[in-house]
């Protein structure tokens, strides 16, 4: 178990620990929870950054590492969308976001078998990267309520930034989804 794989992990195991604060309501919680997300969010940067310098990048890091990033942002999205932190608007990016997240997700266990593997543009660490960024904006929206229009336009970047990634991995994709004749 090596130094990054560590690490990711570990971002998985914060998304409950930061759910639970959110809920409980109070200042304290809340600015926990915004630390402990940075945290993870950083995570994400380090543990590539590590694996790449270590050279210990290994198939467990590469298929936990979008894991993480996916159940990180869509953990959030759920929660925040539950709680109604969302206006009506804006919950169409959260559910843009997570339909698209999903879609990849299952392209990638799709391509498997066949090892294909369409490695993540620089618009799909972009993309991550924004919505992480709107994520911990949104955090903290109770806290400081004027961040409340940066934050839901931080998440129609990520909006348009995550189905533009996706279009990336299909189009990729795309030779290897043709029907082929058995």
């Amino acid at each position: 178990m090596s130094l990054p794989n560590i690490l990711t992990l570990l971002r998985i195991a914060l998304i409950p620990v930061i759910i639970a604060l959110l809920f409980m309501h109070t200042d304290m919680t809340q600015w926990i929870a915004f630390a402990l997300f940075v945290f993870a969010a950083l995570t994400d940067y380090v543990d590539g950054y590590l694996a790449r310098k270590m050279n210990l990048i290994s198939p467990l890091g590469r298929m936990l590492d979008p894991i993480a990033d996916k159940l990180l942002v869509g953990a959030l999205l759920v929660a925040l969308a539950y709680e109604g932190s969302f206006d009506q608007r804006t919950i169409w990016a959260a559910l843009i976001i997570m339909t698209r997240e999903i879609a990849v997700a299952g392209l990638r266990e799709f391509l498997g078998p066949m090892n294909v593997v369409i490695k993540a543009s620089f618009i799909a660490k972009t993309k991550t990267t924004v919505q992480l960024f709107a994520l911990g904006l949104i955090i903290l929206i109770p806290l400081v309520p004027n961040l409340a229009n940066a934050a839901n336009g931080m998440l129609w970047a990520a909006m348009a930034l995550t189905l533009y990634s996706g279009y990336e991995y299909f189009a990729g994709a795309w030779p290897h989804l043709k029907e082929t004749k058995e």
